[in-house]
């Protein structure tokens, strides 16, 4: 087309892996097909962009099925070659990025001195996700080293209202790393939030926090207990001023991006904004 200069594959490939990789939760199958288009070239897409598929999937902690019961892709389960680890059945499974399916299962072999330790957090962590997480999902990974061990606890819940114009994600990770013999640990945690709305507009909320807390390393329950004792407090604190903010943002921020005097030239009292007939009153001459 005369005045636009045709752009390498390459560049194709580095603007559709970037669309991919920000693609909103929930809306991945929409970003790709509308990439699919702009590239015009399937095996180019699928050859070039499959790095960014794999790295949105562990990013957003995207569940699959695993036998009766679901798991998360993340980074910590990654096996390599597209196979990922359940801890919880103590499986491995290829991954399909695009269908978001699982397959070939094989048993794995858990680290004998982790596993207890995970196990118990495994068992907290759950009780903790269905009283708080309606449809969340949580991964345990446990490994050692040396005279160490290290704790990954993940959790994910989401909801998806595209017939609403509206996706969302919660997404956290904690990771402790201890030895068995007692004594004081830092847990580390990263909570990110992720919404997205889209009905005349085009809205999001990125948010996210990294927080540090020391716990008490005793026996396998009670470090769990108290892990999980810490994730409620510091993930209940976040969401509440999550929503503190979103209010304080609703009587400020969001007002201070309008205009100060719309096309009547005079100010609106928002404080009676229900009041306004819109049509009538922002009506220009």
């Amino acid at each position: 087309m005369a005045g636009y200069e045709e752009i390498s594959d390459q560049e194709k490939v580095r603007i559709a892996k970037d669309f991919i990789v920000h693609a909103p939760p929930g809306e991945f199958n929409e970003v790709f097909n509308d990439v699919r288009i702009l590239v015009n070239d399937d095996k180019l897409l699928k050859e070039g962009a499959a790095p960014a598929f794999i790295q949105y999937n562990k990013d957003q902690f995207t569940t699959v099925k695993v036998g009766e019961q679901q798991t998360l892709v993340t980074e910590f389960g990654d096996l390599g070659n597209n196979r990922f680890l359940d801890p919880s059945s103590k499986q491995s499974f290829k991954f399909d990025h695009l269908r978001k399916e699982a397959s070939e299962f094989s048993e794995v072999d858990s680290d004998s001195r982790a596993e207890p330790w995970r196990l118990a957090l495994d068992e907290a962590l759950a009780k903790y996700r269905d009283d708080y997480y309606k449809n969340g999902v949580t991964a345990v990974y446990g490994k050692s080293s040396g005279d160490s061990i290290t704790l990954v606890a993940c959790i994910e819940d989401h909801k998806f209202e595209p017939n609403n114009y509206w996706n969302g994600r919660w997404r956290s990770q904690w990771s402790i790393t201890f030895q068995p013999s007692g004594g004081n640990t830092e847990a580390r945690g990263n909570f990110k939030v992720q919404v997205h709305y889209y009905e005349d507009g085009n809205v999001q909320l990125v948010s996210h926090k990294d927080v540090k807390e020391q716990i008490n390393v005793s026996n396998e329950e009670d470090t769990a207990n108290a892990l999980v004792k810490v994730i409620g407090e510091q993930e209940g604190s976040y969401q509440t001023s999550l929503t503190e903010d979103y209010g304080t943002m609703s009587e400020t921020t969001f007002k201070a991006l309008r205009r100060q005097l719309p096309l009547t030239r005079t100010k609106i009292d928002w404080n009676k904004i229900a009041s306004y007939k819109v049509g009538q009153e922002l009506k220009g001459d």
